[in-house]
């Protein structure tokens, strides 16, 4: 069996009145892609945002349930949600990096967690940027504004400042669903890379791309866990009718 990173057990969550999720349940497994995909609206970004409680941020929200990281579950009242944001890193849809150089970028949150010794902030960010794999084509200009970059490499870029406070969980929403087919292939590979030392659950809307980089994969429908399973069972033996009708397409 696999080294388990995550366990979540009978975890419902509300927006106000509105159920979000309802009584979903499954283990993420230590140095893997985990996939979540389902059409839209039915609870992926909120349960990927669950994992390192963004959605406290959101006026009348409220989780109900379990989600254990390393033994402890992160919604306990003696839980450190700023702990948990450094263990549990985030990249987004859109890239969304500071206007700021790409050096300060990468060192935003070392700085803000305290960090003041620049001989180490230094080496993180060289090893963050070489992690992401774009290190080669900014190293000689840390410099420059961020926003100089192509969208492909401002997302990297940002998988670079995630990786610098050295989390265990890299959670990605839909991180290539605004670039072109040369930097998703990038992305895709460095996703690759990336779980040797990371565990990854990403959010994605293309069926082939979870077929292509996810160990596992889940399913939801309607803030439900559907069917969860390894990936190449998932998209060529699932195990029910409403799986095979999504991801061949019938609908969503």
């Amino acid at each position: 069996m696999e080294d388990i990173k995550i366990r979540v057990g009978n975890f419902n969550f509300y927006y106000g009145k509105m159920q979000v999720l309802k009584h979903v349940s499954m283990n993420i497994a230590s140095n893997k892609v985990t996939g979540i995909i389902g059409p839209s609206g039915c609870g992926k970004s909120t349960f990927l945002r669950s994992i390192n409680r963004m959605n406290d941020t959101i006026l009348g929200s409220r989780a109900e349930g379990r989600i254990i990281l390393d033994s402890k579950n992160i919604y306990d009242e003696d839980v450190d949600v700023v702990e948990i944001r450094r263990k549990v890193g985030m990249v987004f849809q859109k890239s969304n990096p500071f206007p700021k150089t790409i050096f300060d970028n990468v060192a935003y949150g070392l700085r803000i967690n305290g960090v003041s010794d620049k001989y180490y902030i230094q080496d993180r960010v060289e090893k963050s940027l070489k992690d992401a794999a774009i290190w080669d084509e900014v190293k000689d200009r840390l410099n420059k504004n961020a926003f100089e970059l192509s969208g492909g490499q401002q997302q990297r870029l940002c998988i670079a400042r995630a990786l610098a406070v050295e989390p265990e969980v890299i959670l990605m929403d839909e991180p290539a669903s605004a670039l072109d087919p040369t930097a998703t292939l990038k992305i895709e590979e460095l996703i690759q890379e990336l779980k040797k030392k990371y565990t990854i659950v990403i959010v994605t809307h293309n069926m082939q791309q979870a077929a292509r980089i996810s160990d596992f994969t889940a399913f939801f429908m309607l803030g439900e866990l559907v069917e969860y399973n390894i990936t190449s069972i998932m998209f060529t033996k699932p195990g029910k009718k409403i799986t095979e009708d999504y991801i061949t397409g019938r609908f969503g």
